[in-house]
Protein backbone atom coordinates (compact mmCIF):
# COMPACT_ATOMS: atom_id res chain seq x y z
CA UNK A 1 0.00 0.00 0.00
CA UNK A 2 1.09 3.56 -1.04
CA UNK A 3 0.13 6.78 -0.73
CA UNK A 4 1.30 8.56 -3.71
CA UNK A 5 -0.57 11.91 -3.46
CA UNK A 6 -3.10 13.84 -1.44
CA UNK A 7 -4.67 16.87 -2.72
CA UNK A 8 -6.47 19.13 0.16
CA UNK A 9 -8.57 22.31 -0.02
CA UNK A 10 -9.56 24.43 3.00
CA UNK A 11 -8.98 21.39 4.77
CA UNK A 12 -8.20 22.86 8.81
CA UNK A 13 -5.41 25.41 8.42
CA UNK A 14 -4.93 23.85 4.76
CA UNK A 15 -6.06 26.46 1.95
CA UNK A 16 -4.36 24.63 -0.76
CA UNK A 17 -1.96 21.82 -1.17
CA UNK A 18 -0.99 19.08 -3.31
CA UNK A 19 2.06 16.76 -1.84
CA UNK A 20 3.27 13.87 -3.21
CA UNK A 21 5.36 11.28 -1.32
CA UNK A 22 8.02 8.46 -1.91
CA UNK A 23 7.81 4.94 -1.85
CA UNK A 24 10.02 4.88 1.49
CA UNK A 25 10.35 7.49 4.31
CA UNK A 26 9.02 11.01 4.20
CA UNK A 27 9.43 13.41 6.67
CA UNK A 28 7.41 16.62 7.49
CA UNK A 29 9.70 19.03 9.17
CA UNK A 30 7.86 22.16 10.99
CA UNK A 31 7.37 24.03 14.40
CA UNK A 32 4.07 22.62 16.13
CA UNK A 33 0.85 24.25 14.97
CA UNK A 34 1.76 24.69 11.29
CA UNK A 35 -0.31 21.99 9.55
CA UNK A 36 1.74 18.41 9.85
CA UNK A 37 -0.80 16.73 12.27
CA UNK A 38 -3.21 18.28 9.78
CA UNK A 39 -2.05 16.67 6.95
CA UNK A 40 -1.55 13.23 8.87
CA UNK A 41 -5.53 13.27 9.66
CA UNK A 42 -6.17 13.97 6.36
CA UNK A 43 -4.16 10.44 4.89
CA UNK A 44 -5.86 8.22 8.10
CA UNK A 45 -9.26 10.04 7.54
CA UNK A 46 -9.31 7.84 4.31
CA UNK A 47 -8.44 4.45 6.19
CA UNK A 48 -10.45 5.24 9.01
CA UNK A 49 -13.42 6.90 7.98
CA UNK A 50 -13.53 9.62 10.07
CA UNK A 51 -10.86 11.91 12.41
CA UNK A 52 -8.65 9.69 14.53
CA UNK A 53 -8.97 13.31 16.81
CA UNK A 54 -12.30 12.89 16.88
CA UNK A 55 -13.45 15.78 15.32
CA UNK A 56 -16.55 15.97 13.83
CA UNK A 57 -16.69 16.76 9.87
CA UNK A 58 -17.96 20.34 10.00
CA UNK A 59 -14.88 21.35 12.59
CA UNK A 60 -12.33 19.91 9.96
CA UNK A 61 -13.68 23.00 7.44
CA UNK A 62 -10.97 25.64 7.34
CA UNK A 63 -12.18 28.92 9.23
CA UNK A 64 -14.22 31.08 7.43
CA UNK A 65 -14.96 28.45 4.46
CA UNK A 66 -17.85 25.84 3.78
CA UNK A 67 -16.29 23.42 2.44
CA UNK A 68 -13.30 20.93 2.40
CA UNK A 69 -11.87 18.94 -0.01
CA UNK A 70 -9.52 15.80 0.43
CA UNK A 71 -8.22 13.87 -2.48
CA UNK A 72 -6.02 10.87 -2.55
CA UNK A 73 -4.01 8.56 -5.41
CA UNK A 74 -2.51 5.58 -3.97
CA UNK A 75 -1.64 2.02 -5.17
CA UNK A 76 -2.15 -1.52 -3.13
CA UNK A 77 -0.24 -4.78 -3.64
CA UNK A 78 -1.62 -7.14 -6.47
CA UNK A 79 -3.22 -4.48 -8.30
CA UNK A 80 -2.54 -2.17 -11.36
CA UNK A 81 -2.64 1.70 -11.65
CA UNK A 82 -3.78 4.26 -9.26
CA UNK A 83 -6.39 4.02 -7.18
CA UNK A 84 -8.66 7.28 -6.05
CA UNK A 85 -10.22 8.41 -3.02
CA UNK A 86 -12.33 11.86 -2.44
CA UNK A 87 -14.21 13.19 0.16
CA UNK A 88 -16.03 16.75 0.23
CA UNK A 89 -17.26 17.81 3.02
CA UNK A 90 -19.72 20.96 3.76
CA UNK A 91 -21.11 22.29 6.98
CA UNK A 92 -24.72 20.90 7.63
CA UNK A 93 -24.62 18.40 4.79
CA UNK A 94 -23.69 14.80 5.02
CA UNK A 95 -20.31 14.41 3.57
CA UNK A 96 -20.05 13.02 0.15
CA UNK A 97 -17.13 10.04 -0.79
CA UNK A 98 -16.21 9.03 -4.33
CA UNK A 99 -14.00 5.58 -4.62
CA UNK A 100 -12.58 5.61 -7.76
CA UNK A 101 -15.42 7.66 -8.86
CA UNK A 102 -17.92 5.44 -7.42
CA UNK A 103 -20.44 6.81 -4.29
CA UNK A 104 -20.01 5.31 -0.94
CA UNK A 105 -22.89 6.17 0.89
CA UNK A 106 -21.56 4.67 4.24
CA UNK A 107 -18.46 5.06 6.22
CA UNK A 108 -17.61 0.98 5.88
CA UNK A 109 -17.58 1.07 2.69
CA UNK A 110 -14.17 3.08 3.03
CA UNK A 111 -12.73 0.73 5.55
CA UNK A 112 -10.16 -2.15 4.24
CA UNK A 113 -9.64 -0.01 0.52
CA UNK A 114 -6.61 2.16 2.12
CA UNK A 115 -5.07 0.47 4.90
CA UNK A 116 -2.77 2.66 7.09
CA UNK A 117 -1.03 2.37 10.67
CA UNK A 118 -1.32 5.07 12.90
CA UNK A 119 1.04 5.76 15.81
CA UNK A 120 0.52 8.81 18.20
CA UNK A 121 1.31 10.52 21.54
CA UNK A 122 -1.72 9.27 22.49
CA UNK A 123 -0.67 5.43 21.84
CA UNK A 124 2.02 5.82 24.59
CA UNK A 125 -0.73 5.20 26.97
CA UNK A 126 -2.01 1.74 25.34
CA UNK A 127 -1.25 -0.09 28.41
CA UNK A 128 -1.62 2.55 31.83
CA UNK A 129 -4.84 4.11 30.58
CA UNK A 130 -8.33 2.59 30.76
CA UNK A 131 -10.02 -0.51 28.78
CA UNK A 132 -11.59 1.51 26.42
CA UNK A 133 -8.37 2.46 24.63
CA UNK A 134 -7.41 -1.05 23.80
CA UNK A 135 -10.89 -1.72 22.67
CA UNK A 136 -10.26 0.76 20.47
CA UNK A 137 -6.88 -0.40 19.28
CA UNK A 138 -8.55 -3.67 18.53
CA UNK A 139 -11.83 -2.08 16.69
CA UNK A 140 -9.08 -0.58 14.44
CA UNK A 141 -6.73 -2.80 13.82
CA UNK A 142 -9.21 -5.86 13.22
CA UNK A 143 -11.82 -3.19 10.80
CA UNK A 144 -8.68 -2.60 8.32
CA UNK A 145 -8.44 -6.29 6.99
CA UNK A 146 -12.04 -7.48 7.72
CA UNK A 147 -14.40 -4.78 7.31
CA UNK A 148 -17.22 -7.37 8.14
CA UNK A 149 -16.08 -6.81 11.66
CA UNK A 150 -16.98 -3.06 11.46
CA UNK A 151 -20.65 -3.80 10.32
CA UNK A 152 -21.22 -6.37 13.45
CA UNK A 153 -19.56 -3.15 15.52
CA UNK A 154 -22.11 -0.74 14.48
CA UNK A 155 -24.51 -2.99 14.38
CA UNK A 156 -23.44 -3.51 18.02
CA UNK A 157 -23.64 -0.32 19.18
CA UNK A 158 -26.79 0.68 17.70
CA UNK A 159 -28.65 -2.49 19.67
CA UNK A 160 -26.82 -1.35 22.93
CA UNK A 161 -28.42 2.12 22.45
CA UNK A 162 -31.70 1.27 22.00
CA UNK A 163 -31.52 -1.25 24.79
CA UNK A 164 -30.04 1.58 27.06
CA UNK A 165 -32.30 4.14 26.17
CA UNK A 166 -35.23 1.01 27.55
CA UNK A 167 -33.67 0.28 30.66
CA UNK A 168 -33.37 4.12 31.31
CA UNK A 169 -37.50 4.45 30.65
CA UNK A 170 -38.09 1.11 32.50
CA UNK A 171 -37.22 3.14 35.30
CA UNK A 172 -40.72 4.85 34.94
CA UNK A 173 -42.66 2.28 32.79
CA UNK A 174 -41.66 -0.82 33.25
CA UNK A 175 -44.21 -2.36 30.51
CA UNK A 176 -42.17 -1.12 27.90
CA UNK A 177 -38.96 -3.23 28.93
CA UNK A 178 -40.91 -6.13 29.76
CA UNK A 179 -42.25 -5.89 26.16
CA UNK A 180 -39.24 -5.73 23.93
CA UNK A 181 -36.11 -6.57 25.98
CA UNK A 182 -36.02 -10.33 24.65
CA UNK A 183 -35.83 -8.99 21.03
CA UNK A 184 -32.92 -6.86 22.14
CA UNK A 185 -31.10 -9.41 23.87
CA UNK A 186 -31.33 -11.69 20.97
CA UNK A 187 -29.43 -9.22 18.73
CA UNK A 188 -26.95 -8.06 21.43
CA UNK A 189 -25.95 -11.43 22.20
CA UNK A 190 -25.87 -12.40 18.04
CA UNK A 191 -23.25 -9.37 17.72
CA UNK A 192 -21.36 -9.93 20.87
CA UNK A 193 -20.21 -14.14 20.01
CA UNK A 194 -19.32 -12.81 16.32
CA UNK A 195 -17.32 -9.66 17.75
CA UNK A 196 -15.62 -11.62 20.58
CA UNK A 197 -14.68 -14.36 18.60
CA UNK A 198 -12.25 -11.92 16.44
CA UNK A 199 -11.32 -9.99 19.13
CA UNK A 200 -9.77 -13.19 20.83
CA UNK A 201 -8.18 -14.21 17.70
CA UNK A 202 -6.89 -11.54 16.78
CA UNK A 203 -5.63 -10.64 20.77
CA UNK A 204 -3.79 -14.12 20.48
CA UNK A 205 -2.19 -13.37 17.06
CA UNK A 206 -0.89 -9.90 18.02
CA UNK A 207 0.23 -11.09 21.34
CA UNK A 208 2.79 -13.58 19.84
CA UNK A 209 4.24 -10.57 17.35
CA UNK A 210 4.17 -8.56 20.40
CA UNK A 211 6.37 -10.96 22.31
CA UNK A 212 8.91 -11.63 19.64
CA UNK A 213 9.21 -7.54 19.34
CA UNK A 214 9.30 -6.80 23.13
CA UNK A 215 12.32 -9.38 23.36
CA UNK A 216 13.90 -7.84 20.71
CA UNK A 217 13.93 -4.66 22.33
CA UNK A 218 14.64 -5.90 25.90
CA UNK A 219 17.79 -8.51 24.55
CA UNK A 220 15.38 -11.42 25.90
CA UNK A 221 15.39 -10.26 28.81
CA UNK A 222 11.82 -10.01 29.47
CA UNK A 223 8.48 -12.36 28.56
CA UNK A 224 4.89 -10.91 27.74
CA UNK A 225 1.40 -12.09 27.29
CA UNK A 226 -1.62 -10.72 26.12
CA UNK A 227 -5.08 -12.49 27.25
CA UNK A 228 -8.34 -10.83 25.92
CA UNK A 229 -10.86 -10.31 28.86
CA UNK A 230 -14.31 -10.51 27.28
CA UNK A 231 -16.97 -9.68 30.26
CA UNK A 232 -18.79 -12.82 29.79
CA UNK A 233 -15.42 -14.56 31.60
CA UNK A 234 -15.31 -17.67 29.20
CA UNK A 235 -12.78 -19.73 28.57
CA UNK A 236 -12.34 -19.52 24.89
CA UNK A 237 -14.84 -17.53 22.15
CA UNK A 238 -14.68 -19.69 19.41
CA UNK A 239 -17.73 -21.59 20.23
CA UNK A 240 -20.15 -18.39 18.45
CA UNK A 241 -23.43 -20.10 19.79
CA UNK A 242 -22.27 -21.43 23.12
CA UNK A 243 -20.94 -17.31 23.84
CA UNK A 244 -24.76 -16.00 22.12
CA UNK A 245 -26.24 -18.30 24.61
CA UNK A 246 -23.89 -17.15 27.65
CA UNK A 247 -24.81 -13.16 26.54
CA UNK A 248 -27.94 -14.21 26.69
CA UNK A 249 -28.06 -15.51 30.30
CA UNK A 250 -26.26 -12.61 31.78
CA UNK A 251 -28.22 -9.66 30.28
CA UNK A 252 -31.38 -11.35 31.71
CA UNK A 253 -29.99 -12.49 34.92
CA UNK A 254 -28.86 -8.82 35.55
CA UNK A 255 -31.88 -6.70 34.37
CA UNK A 256 -33.01 -5.32 38.06
CA UNK A 257 -29.15 -4.79 38.79
CA UNK A 258 -29.36 -2.48 35.09
CA UNK A 259 -32.14 -0.70 35.67
CA UNK A 260 -30.68 0.22 38.61
CA UNK A 261 -27.79 1.37 37.14
CA UNK A 262 -29.02 2.94 34.09
CA UNK A 263 -27.28 0.80 31.16
CA UNK A 264 -26.36 -2.33 29.98
CA UNK A 265 -23.11 -4.15 32.22
CA UNK A 266 -22.53 -7.09 30.04
CA UNK A 267 -21.66 -6.96 26.32
CA UNK A 268 -18.17 -6.44 24.43
CA UNK A 269 -18.30 -2.95 25.17
CA UNK A 270 -16.90 -3.98 28.66
CA UNK A 271 -13.94 -6.07 26.93
CA UNK A 272 -9.73 -5.25 27.98
CA UNK A 273 -6.69 -7.04 27.57
CA UNK A 274 -4.53 -8.24 29.95
CA UNK A 275 -1.17 -7.54 29.18
CA UNK A 276 1.35 -9.05 31.46
CA UNK A 277 5.20 -8.62 31.59
CA UNK A 278 7.09 -12.15 33.40
CA UNK A 279 3.87 -13.11 34.75
CA UNK A 280 2.63 -9.39 36.24
CA UNK A 281 0.10 -6.96 35.23
CA UNK A 282 1.86 -4.83 32.53
CA UNK A 283 -0.76 -1.38 33.75
CA UNK A 284 -0.19 -2.13 37.47
CA UNK A 285 3.94 -3.44 37.87
CA UNK A 286 5.40 -1.99 34.77
CA UNK A 287 7.69 1.09 34.58
CA UNK A 288 7.58 3.72 32.09
CA UNK A 289 9.61 2.47 29.84
CA UNK A 290 8.21 -0.76 29.67
CA UNK A 291 4.78 0.31 29.30
CA UNK A 292 6.05 2.57 25.89
CA UNK A 293 8.16 -0.65 24.64
CA UNK A 294 4.87 -2.51 24.76
CA UNK A 295 2.58 0.38 23.31
CA UNK A 296 5.71 0.55 20.53
CA UNK A 297 5.47 -3.35 20.11
CA UNK A 298 1.62 -3.67 19.56
CA UNK A 299 1.26 -0.75 17.09
CA UNK A 300 4.53 -2.22 14.94
CA UNK A 301 2.80 -5.66 15.23
CA UNK A 302 -0.93 -4.21 13.90
CA UNK A 303 1.10 -3.54 10.77
CA UNK A 304 2.78 -7.15 10.37
CA UNK A 305 -1.09 -8.76 11.04
CA UNK A 306 -2.10 -6.80 8.25
CA UNK A 307 -0.04 -7.94 6.19
CA UNK A 308 -0.20 -11.38 6.86
CA UNK A 309 -3.98 -10.78 6.21
CA UNK A 310 -3.59 -9.03 3.53
CA UNK A 311 -0.44 -9.59 1.73
CA UNK A 312 0.36 -5.73 1.25
CA UNK A 313 2.14 -3.70 3.62
CA UNK A 314 0.04 -0.76 5.33
CA UNK A 315 1.35 2.41 5.32
CA UNK A 316 2.92 3.24 8.66
CA UNK A 317 1.87 7.43 10.09
CA UNK A 318 3.82 8.61 12.54
CA UNK A 319 2.83 11.55 14.46
CA UNK A 320 5.62 13.27 16.46
CA UNK A 321 6.08 10.13 18.63
CA UNK A 322 10.11 10.38 18.23
CA UNK A 323 10.22 12.94 20.48
CA UNK A 324 8.70 10.79 23.32
CA UNK A 325 10.65 7.93 22.92
CA UNK A 326 13.96 7.72 24.43
CA UNK A 327 17.49 7.01 22.38
CA UNK A 328 16.65 3.13 22.87
CA UNK A 329 13.53 3.17 21.52
CA UNK A 330 13.63 5.70 18.87
CA UNK A 331 16.46 4.00 17.07
CA UNK A 332 14.60 0.10 17.43
CA UNK A 333 11.14 2.12 15.75
CA UNK A 334 13.69 4.05 12.96
CA UNK A 335 15.36 0.09 12.17
CA UNK A 336 12.28 -1.40 11.86
CA UNK A 337 10.39 0.53 9.50
CA UNK A 338 12.41 -0.53 6.06
CA UNK A 339 10.53 -1.99 3.16
CA UNK A 340 7.52 0.58 4.09
CA UNK A 341 6.32 4.26 3.29
CA UNK A 342 6.17 5.72 6.33
CA UNK A 343 5.25 9.44 6.70
CA UNK A 344 6.69 10.62 10.02
CA UNK A 345 5.86 14.51 11.52
CA UNK A 346 8.51 16.04 13.70
CA UNK A 347 10.23 19.62 15.04
CA UNK A 348 13.54 18.08 14.57
CA UNK A 349 15.96 17.85 11.44
CA UNK A 350 17.10 15.06 13.03
CA UNK A 351 19.23 12.02 10.17
CA UNK A 352 16.40 10.10 8.86
CA UNK A 353 18.96 8.67 6.34
CA UNK A 354 17.35 8.30 2.57
CA UNK A 355 13.91 10.57 3.12
CA UNK A 356 12.09 13.05 1.41
CA UNK A 357 12.11 16.10 3.51
CA UNK A 358 9.03 18.43 3.08
CA UNK A 359 8.76 21.97 5.63
CA UNK A 360 5.61 22.72 6.39
CA UNK A 361 5.06 25.97 7.36
CA UNK A 362 1.51 27.74 8.19
CA UNK A 363 -0.65 24.69 6.09
CA UNK A 364 2.45 24.83 3.26
CA UNK A 365 4.17 22.33 2.46
CA UNK A 366 7.91 23.12 0.30
CA UNK A 367 9.90 19.60 -0.56
CA UNK A 368 13.50 20.47 0.82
Amino acid sequence: MLCKKISLKDFRNIESAEISFSDGVNVLLGNNAQGKTNLLEAIYFFALGKSFRGAKDAEMIRFGCERAEISMDFTEEGRTGLQNFEVRIEKNRRRQTEINHVRAERRSDMIGKFRAVLFCPEHLSLIKDGPSLRRNYLDIAISMFRPVYLKSLQRYYAVLDQRNRLIKEAKENRNLLDDTIDIWNEQLAEEAAFISDFREKYVKTVGESVSECFSDMTGEKEKTEMIYLGSSKQENYSDRDETKKKYKELLSSSLEREIYAGTTLYGIHKDDIDIKINEKSARLFGSQGQQRSLALAMKLAEGEICLKETGDRPVLLLDDVLSELDKKRREYLLGSIKERQVIITTCEDADFGNSKKISVDGGRYEEI
